[in-house]
């Protein structure tokens, strides 16, 4: 998971002294279950995390290769730095043959991150760190009583400095970590923060996750994280076998289903996530890794069978199953309206998928921060949806805020006439009070998309991003798209259309050049065909 603000260390200077009068009194040893093979057998059948750590400290996060020669090291990005202190790597593939290394790793960390000081002491990379420290001290029962006071003091830390500020998949991070090290060790502290972890996800399940499955943010990248969260929620408490969570592995297990079945919808053919809002494919697991994982918990999906048209309602996405395509589009909010940190301007935009191959893009997310290349990749113009008067649809700005936002109305999902129609309100501040109205019609190999725009404005354009491993041929209104020996066309029926150049960011850290098909609407309207 990678949302991160830049804060300060919180509350921590109010009770580090606290902290320290009292670490000598915490129970440091393990409540180890008794079902160490079962809770082996739960966490290793899938590594879900990629190898991330390297010979001779060299370290790739990101797609950013660095090396590990300070843990705050001011020339990396935030981001970059709190993935060095997640410690993913200990629960990897292949990460059963690096135990040594591992286990110094561990013990660096100790020496050179004083507590309370830098990166590794907020709240967020201390949920995700003791999460993996837990697991992998379990696996492998090697903990020394030196790492354990360590973990011990790191939990104390989070439990007094928990992110109710940010809330999102930052409090679920911190409940989880809570849950974990609640039952890893004994003792009444260890009991007050298993007791905080049982009240903080059970006023958040139902909070965070939407009556179709969906995750509220409204991500489909961070949406696969927190069903991560959950799988390693069922693990544990499969191991641990506590009466007193009974209701917690059946709501976990419940919702695991719904929301592999919501990814399902919003997975592309190339079985990697579709690009709504803050979303890169190669950072959270896939469909099929996390299927997989579900399975080695005894949790068993339903039938992968598709609608022609699946609609999640709550979560404000639709997809169809055409011949030979998919289409996923966006009809919703664009999201929780206490937390849209995670919102793009894609209000009304679409994804298509060809023959297996993404065609239609919205351009992804390669970075986080307080920069203009954050905003743009935000901004309405990044997503295949209509820019009016060169606006933004919502008003993004900094790196995880939104002040006026577009919120769509006139909702039609309608099987029996083919179509899909939405209309929202996000360009009504602009003088004239324009509103955007998108349309999808569809037949078994063809969309018809037609906008329109009502009330005053200067000029309005839908936008197209095409993927970049497509070849285009552009004459008159009439795009050929080619891959291969498989061929799509793109008539502009109504509208002046152009290519245009613009860029593609399906991973964090790439930035890959692509082609943009641009139809200014005319007289306020433009369609466009889209047939295989």
């Amino acid at each position: 998971m990678l949302y991160f603000h830049t804060v300060r260390h919180l509350k921590f200077e109010q009770v580090k002294g606290r902290i320290f009068r009292y670490i000598n009194k915490v129970d440091m040893t393990p409540s180890i279950t008794k079902e160490t093979s079962k809770l082996k057998q739960a966490f290793i059948p899938v590594r879900l995390n990629k190898r991330s750590m390297f010979d001779h400290g060299q370290c790739v996060f990101l797609n950013e290769t660095g090396t590990l020669s300070d843990w705050n090291d001011p020339k990396r990005s935030k981001l970059w730095l709190y993935n060095l202190h997640y410690f993913d790597d200990l629960n990897c593939e292949d990460s059963s043959n690096r135990f040594d290394k591992h286990f110094k790793l561990v013990n660096r960390w100790i020496n050179e991150n004083s507590p309370g000081v830098g990166n590794g002491w907020e709240p967020y990379p201390i949920s995700l760190r003791v999460v993996n420290w837990i697991k992998w001290f379990l696996v492998y029962e090697n903990a020394s009583e030196r790492q354990l006071a360590s973990l011990a003091l790191q939990v104390k830390v989070l439990h007094q400095t928990l992110e109710t500020h940010l809330l999102g998949n930052h409090i679920f991070a911190n409940a989880k970590a809570l849950l974990f090290a609640g039952l890893y060790f004994k003792g009444d502290e260890a009991d007050q923060w298993f007791a905080s972890a049982l009240t903080l996800l059970a006023r958040e399940i139902p909070e965070q996750i939407l009556e179709d499955g969906g995750h509220f943010e409204l991500s489909p990248m961070y949406h696969a994280t927190i069903i991560v969260d959950f799988l390693d929620i069922v693990s544990l408490l499969y191991c641990y076998q506590d009466d007193r969570t009974r209701w917690l592995e059946e709501e976990c297990k419940r919702r695991s289903v719904e929301m592999l079945q919501w990814l399902a919808v919003m997975t592309h053919p190339d079985g990697c996530v579709s690009l709504f809002n803050d979303a890169a494919t190669d950072i959270a697991p896939t469909l099929a890794q996390l299927v997989l994982t579900a399975k080695a918990n005894d949790i068993e999906m339903p039938s992968a069978d598709q609608d022609t048209l699946t609609h999640l309602e709550s979560s404000g996405y639709f997809r169809l199953n055409l011949e030979e395509a998919a289409l996923i589009g966006d009809i919703g909010r664009v999201g929780p309206d206490y937390i849209p940190g995670h919102a793009h301007c894609d209000t009304l935009s679409f994804e298509l998928s060809l023959f297996g191959r993404r065609l239609i893009v919205n351009s992804g997310t390669s970075l986080y921060g307080i920069n203009a290349e954050r905003v743009r990749q935000r901004g309405t113009a990044a997503h295949s949806t209509v820019v009016i008067n060169g606006e933004n649809s919502s008003e993004v700005w900094g790196g995880f805020r939104v002040a006026q936002r577009a919120k769509p109305f006139d909702v039609l999902v309608d099987k029996i006439s083919n179509t899909i129609k939405c209309s929202h309100d996000g360009y009504k501040r602009l003088r004239g009070k324009p509103i955007h109205t998108r349309q999808w019609r569809y037949e078994k190999r063809s969309v018809i998309v037609s906008d329109r725009v009502t009330g005053q404005f200067n000029y309005a354009e839908a936008r197209y991003h095409l993927h970049p491993a497509w070849v285009y041929e552009f004459s008159g209104n009439i795009l050929l798209c080619r891959f291969e020996n498989k061929i799509a066309k793109l008539v502009v029926k109504s509208g002046i259309a152009c290519l245009g150049e613009s860029t593609y960011h399906p991973k964090f850290g790439a930035r890959i050049d692509n082609q943009v098909l641009v139809v200014t609407l005319n007289n306020g309207y433009a369609e466009v065909e889209i047939s295989w």
